[in-house]
């Protein structure tokens, strides 16, 4: 095992997924994972979404960079975040609100429990 990985979607299999359907506000969101690293509660790699809107609720820690694509991020107070190629973000744990894809995006992500 190298101790350096380069972060690639070449050569993983996603895992494809859906949101809870509990939580789906509107559209059919697919979701591919690529995760490359996942030890001692640290997740991190590559995610995609096609368009649609759900809600969300973040125990944990996260970083994003957005790759490609416009998604919106708003809290449950209605403060909406705008999120496009290249925007780096920090989510904190106890966010709550809704994810929303218009246009498919692609996303580095790394997660802290």
């Amino acid at each position: 095992m190298s101790l350096l990985a380069r972060v690639t979607r070449e050569g993983i299999t996603p895992d494809v997924s859906r949101p809870d359907p509990a939580k789906v506000i509107a559209g059919d969101p697919v979701h591919s994972t690529w995760n490359l690293e996942d030890v001692d509660g640290l997740y991190c790699g590559l995610w995609q979404s096609t368009p649609g809107t759900w809600r969300v609720h973040y125990d944990e820690w996260e970083y994003i960079y957005i790759h490609s694509g416009h998604s919106i991020l708003t809290n449950v107070a209605g403060v909406a975040q705008h999120l496009h190629a290249g925007d780096s973000f920090v989510i904190r744990p106890g966010f709550s609100g809704t994810w929303q894809v218009l246009e498919t995006t692609l996303k580095d992500y790394v997660i802290r429990t």
